[in-house]
């Protein structure tokens, strides 16, 4: 290893092998509550809430610690109207036959359509966007790298904090994105990666009864 930098690891907690089994089952029974969403309340959450749960998703590894993401979280009714606008023209199009009839098949056991009123109805929206490129302390930019990996990490924590934190989402990638750079006043290093819709579910929410069908382990695990 070359020489560099470093503090001991002073945070790390062992548990015996008896608690790990626990804890691991007790984090699977939790995650398997977690589903993606289309019918939202429009009650208030905190933006305290949303901002550690950004802090989570910031703890993400990364390509060299570059860090290559940017969150804008969104609760501006007027923003959250034009992201739907956007959103609904593009897919109003993905729907009209330019997804392919394949895709559009596979979508038909999820009722998804080109209609998004849970972009302007949830009371958050939370923009990622992946940077090719970041600025160092000096101000002087440098190449990020694992980009889509970085933020695909991030992505996921975030989602899982916003579930442990007791709300919901859907994520949600119209396309193209990049509309949502404008609306969100964005640099050019910066490009749209993922919206995730962010509230509680409304009374009436409901799960596509396809989307609860997992793969058993056998399919997806190897063990060699």
């Amino acid at each position: 290893m070359q020489i560099h930098v470093s503090i001991p690891l002073n945070d790390y907690i062992e548990y015996s092998e008896q608690e790990m089994l626990a804890r691991s089952e007790q984090f699977y029974q939790d995650i398997k509550r977690r589903h993606s969403i289309r019918q939202f309340s429009d009650r208030a959450v905190s933006q305290t809430i949303i901002e550690n749960c950004i802090k989570a998703a910031g703890t993400a590894p990364n390509g060299a610690n570059h860090q290559p993401w940017h969150f804008v979280a969104i609760q501006s009714q007027y923003v959250k109207q034009q992201i739907r606008e956007q959103a609904e023209v593009h897919e109003q199009g993905f729907y009209a036959g330019r997804a392919g009839e394949e895709w559009l098949q596979a979508l038909k056991h999820l009722g998804t359509d080109a209609d998004k009123p849970f972009l302007a109805h949830a009371p958050w929206l939370i923009a990622i966007f992946s940077q090719k490129t970041s600025a160092q302390e000096t101000d002087e930019k440098h190449t990020n790298y694992y980009v889509h990996e970085s933020v695909g990490i991030a992505t996921g924590f975030l989602i899982q904090a916003l579930h442990h934190a007791g709300l919901v989402t859907l994520t949600h990638t119209p396309k193209p994105m990049s509309f949502l750079s404008k609306i969100c006043q964005r640099p050019d290093n910066e490009r749209p990666f993922m919206l995730l819709v962010v509230g509680y579910p409304a009374d009436d929410a409901c799960i596509p009864e396809h989307a609860l069908r997992k793969k058993a382990l056998a399919e997806i695990l190897t063990v060699l």
